[in-house]
């Protein structure tokens, strides 16, 4: 049973309610051979069809039973993508249980927050890394957790806790709890509500602790109807015969809703990358006719293009210009015509696609691409461009856990570069449900995906909506011709000079990271002066340059103090500033002197800077400057 929007908005006694795991149950009855998971192992893709993965799942759910899990009860998740987070997903839905991701890389103290403001009964924990995070917490912190389930045996075999438990015995566990209550499962999910908690996603936490935001059946029904009808009204009916590569944290909610979302809803194959280092790889492996990616992601396969081509022959490298003249053109064509091809695109494109086009969309892993996306946080426009300039056509959109990530998106033959699109559903949205505040050009939103508030937080829920119900986004937009959105910044980033001249430091920051040499950089100047800025560099990028330019180096911070890399990036500084106004240009810079990460609390789990955090961190290189 497919869910429309109009169902999303009435009562359950008129539809019912067709949850993620019905919808799975519901590709398993009628096309049980379609593989809809693919998984690498020891170098072999391995393949899941529908009837394999809704067994597991209901074996999942039983074993969720087994263990005394009753409705609302909450089920965490801290483990990399892999069939495992899908199918106990999909199980803790069935059983109207509410899931909550975890990324891979939250320490223990953030582990340890997190399942003791959820209150987690069930917790799954990948490997041992994961499962020693666990069971450094005192119990008596996390009381709730009764049973820690783990996927991977090395080095977890030999611990002696009773809350521990095996992948494979929890679901032998579940397949005797189907035996003795045939049906449990199934009258659980038909039981299930609009309004039930689904999901817990928590924020990232820029500002402060992370937020556990709860999003409900409707809200998600909802979001997936919006995409699904957008896709049809622009020629492009997403199903079965789609691919996907998931290997953003499932934890976030981009990744769960083009990853789980879309297998259940549309019951596209989802292939798990191996991990997030070999996400290029994966892709040139699977070829996915879908591919959403956030900024950093399309900003570090354009830096690995760049260093590619570099390091080719000479005569490569001028064949290279030439394709790159030609996308340059393709690009700027697309772009003015609302991102759809032109008579004079089509004519470039048919000279570059054999000579330089196909080649490079085989190794990027773009080739079969038909629909791109990004989002989470700003790009730059020239990123984008390239991109379609060469035949991967990328749409910047724009939402957020709070409002299931439905705002705004750009669409083919209405694209305009710079902006992140029209408010989502086009005309059929009504005007009522999106809108920017007049007084302090917030973006604020109004409509059934709209989540229920924040977990065991009812102020600051508050806090999120007005008066009159509208959702604060907390991002300060603009109109552009009347009909798109351009973001123009955090409303706490907004920087303010002493001179009162009001500075978006992500578009100046946006402009820097376009260099492929640059990976960082954060904008400082509020009650100051003038504005400066910390630059990190793109290691790959910058060490293989040193390396053709003849320069020696050993660590990350050595390579960042080279006079020459100083003067590089210098460059990237000057050409930056020739885009932007007088005051808004930056006067000094410092090279931060090491890796960001998150574990040291410079990024969130998302690799977003925390501001706070690094003008903490950093507070004598700022103070240098000045």
């Amino acid at each position: 049973m497919t869910v429309t929007a109009e169902m999303a908005t009435t009562g359950v006694a008129a539809y019912g309610v067709s949850t993620l795991a019905a919808q799975i149950q519901g590709h398993a009855m009628v096309r049980p051979d379609h593989v809809v998971m693919r998984e690498k192992d020891f170098g072999v893709w391995r393949e899941f069809t529908a009837a394999e993965i809704w067994d597991t799942v209901l074996d999942a759910a039983h074993g969720l039973f087994a263990l005394g899990l009753e409705v609302g009860d909450r089920v965490s998740i801290q483990s990399e993508n892999r069939p495992e987070w899908m199918i106990l997903d999909f199980a803790t839905i069935a059983v109207r249980g509410i899931t909550v991701g975890f990324y891979p890389t939250n320490p223990t103290a953030e582990v340890e927050y997190l399942l003791s403001d959820c209150g987690s009964v069930v917790h799954l924990a990948e490997d041992q890394e994961q499962v020693d995070r666990v069971l450094e917490i005192d119990r008596q912190k996390i009381p709730n957790v009764r049973k820690i389930l783990y996927c991977e045996q090395r080095g977890v075999r030999r611990y002696d806790d009773d809350r521990l438990l095996d992948w494979d015995d929890f679901l032998s566990l579940g397949r005797e709890h189907r035996m003795a209550h045939r049906g449990a499962v199934e009258r659980s999910m038909s039981e299930a509500r609009w309004d039930d908690g689904m999901t817990l996603v928590y924020t990232s936490g820029t500002t402060g602790p992370p937020k556990g935001a709860m999003l409900t059946h409707r809200n998600v029904a909802y979001s997936m109807s919006l995409f699904r009808d957008s896709s049809i009204r622009n020629g492009y009916l997403i199903g079965p015969d789609d691919e996907i590569l998931c290997y953003l944290p499932l934890c976030h909610v981009a990744e769960r809703i083009f990853s789980t979302f879309h297998v259940a809803e549309l019951g596209i194959t989802v292939n798990f990358a191996e991990s997030i280092d070999t996400v290029q790889a994966n892709l040139r492996e699977v070829q996915p006719t879908l591919f959403f990616a956030v900024p950093r992601i399309w900003e570090k396969i354009h830096a690995g293009v760049m260093i590619r081509a570099n390091d080719a022959t000479p005569l490569k490298r001028l064949w290279w210009r030439f394709g790159m003249r030609l996308a340059a053109v393709i690009g700027r064509e697309k772009v003015a015509n609302g991102g759809l091809p032109t008579f004079k695109s089509r004519l470039l494109d048919a000279i570059g696609r054999p000579l330089v086009f196909r080649p490079l969309l085989e190794r990027i892993g773009m080739r079969r691409c038909v629909w791109a996306g990004t989002g989470a946080a700003p790009i730059a426009p020239e990123i984008l461009e390239f991109f379609t300039g060469i035949g991967v056509p990328v749409y910047e959109l724009y939402g957020m856990t709070e409002n299931s990530a439905i705002a705004t998106t750009n669409v083919p033959g209405r694209m305009k570069l710079g902006t992140v699109g029209e408010p989502f559903g086009g005309i059929e949205l009504p005007d009522s449900q999106f809108r920017i505040e007049e007084e302090t050009g917030e973006i604020q939103v109004k409509h059934p995906g709209v989540f229920a508030g924040y977990w065991n937080k009812p102020e600051q829920t508050a806090e999120t909506f007005t008066d009159d119900g509208w959702l604060k986004t907390g991002d300060v937009g603009e109109w552009v011709d009347g009909t798109h959105v351009r973001i123009v910044d955090r409303i706490k980033h907004i920087i303010i000079t002493s001179g009162g001249k009001n500075i978006s430091p992500s578009e100046i920051e946006n402009s820097l990271k376009t260099s492929p040499y640059v990976k960082e950089a954060m904008v400082i100047g509020d009650r100051r002066k003038y504005l400066t800025a910390l630059v990190g560099i793109e290691l790959d990028t910058v060490g293989d340059w040193a390396l053709r330019q003849g320069i020696p180096y050993t660590t990350y911070r050595d390579l960042g103090e080279k006079a020459e890399v100083l003067e590089l990036i210098q460059g990237v500084i000057n050409h930056t500033n020739q885009k932007f106004a007088s005051v808004e240009t930056i006067k000094k810079f410092r090279m931060i002197p090491k890796e960001l990460d998150h574990e040291d609390g410079e990024l969130t789990a998302t690799q977003k800077l925390k501001r706070t955090s690094m003008e903490e961190m950093f507070v004598d290189l700022i103070e240098e400057m000045y």
